[in-house]
């Protein structure tokens, strides 16, 4: 059955003229007469049937199909260069991993320990991408993955490797530090991270604060965990995050406990290993050693 796929050259000067706008630059961009770049184009726009660009005395410009069209194919030889330069970069008798991790456990629990697994299997290149929070594909493309352990892989086989541990942090010396030691937390500025808008209300709750906020949802919200410490130590308020996440900050002093208790969330860290995957050496390599790694740093999940 015969594809309906332009040539990779059509795709490029494509491209080159949607950036450009411009068919004059983006022939001298890819070393090609003003003709041979129409001709080029007036052949893609024939297999499509359908306008990429409006042609008029003042130049050229995309159509609002050209534009749609622009995004995807942009993204897609973007990919393909990825493909084969990652390609090229392969040693010999190399063998690749793919791993997917949620941002807040790759940043600052997998990527410090990493360098023991690369120093146990030095012909491995691995390659770490952000796992989405939100994930429904029927058969994402890793080789394993590390996230909460209610995520959606289906067929995938899950491993668990430890609970989340959450503590009350704050930058020393803020004005506001006086009211915490006395555990009077009333008028204390309150950071949430979007995804968890109730973790402040749970913890005050399990720590039994007496003098507690009189609307714990209240407050400044962040996107992610590093935009949310960063506020944190630059005095703007209290931020609940997961230990592992500021254990260099709180041994450095950047960052202080603003109260001794801990917050065992329900989110609990897992290894996903999809099915086709579960016998492959490499990818056993791994989990048995990111197992290895939760038990003594983290309470073991049952």
């Amino acid at each position: 059955m015969s594809r309906q796929l332009p040539s990779t050259r059509s795709l490029q000067v494509f491209s080159a003229v949607a950036r450009h706008q411009s068919v004059s630059l983006a022939a001298e961009e890819l070393c090609l007469t003003h003709s041979a770049l129409s001709q080029q184009l007036r052949k893609l726009e024939d297999q499509l049937g359908v306008k990429l660009f409006q042609r008029s005395p003042r130049g050229i410009a995309l159509t609002e199909a050209g534009r749609y069209y622009r995004e995807k194919v942009d993204d897609d030889l973007l990919r393909l260069e990825s493909h084969a330069l990652e390609l090229m970069a392969r040693r010999e008798d190399e063998s690749s991993l793919l791993i997917g991790a949620v941002p807040v456990f790759a940043e600052r629990w997998l990527m410090p320990r990493l360098a023991d697994f690369l120093a146990l299997h030095p012909r491995i290149n691995l390659h770490v991408k952000v796992f989405p929070n939100n994930l429904y594909m029927a058969d994402p493309h890793y080789d394993a993955a590390i996230h909460y352990s209610n995520a959606v892989w289906p067929g995938a086989r899950m491993q668990p490797l430890m609970q989340e541990e959450c503590v009350a942090v704050c930058a020393p010396g803020t004005g506001f530090s006086r009211r915490i030691k006395s555990g009077d937390f009333r008028s204390v500025p309150l950071l949430h991270l979007t995804s968890r808008l109730t973790a402040w209300q749970d913890w005050f709750e399990q720590a039994s604060v007496a003098r507690a906020p009189p609307k714990p949802l209240a407050g400044h919200r962040f996107d992610l965990f590093s935009m949310l410490v960063e506020a944190v130590r630059g005095g703007a308020g209290i931020g609940l995050v997961p230990r592992f996440y500021v254990e260099r900050e709180l041994r450095g002093g950047e960052l202080v406990l603003a109260h001794p208790h801990v917050l065992a969330a329900s989110q609990t860290y897992a290894v996903f290993v999809p099915e086709h995957k579960s016998k492959d050496p490499i990818v056993a390599a791994f989990t048995q050693w990111v197992a290895s790694q939760a038990t003594p740093s983290g309470r073991l999940a049952p």
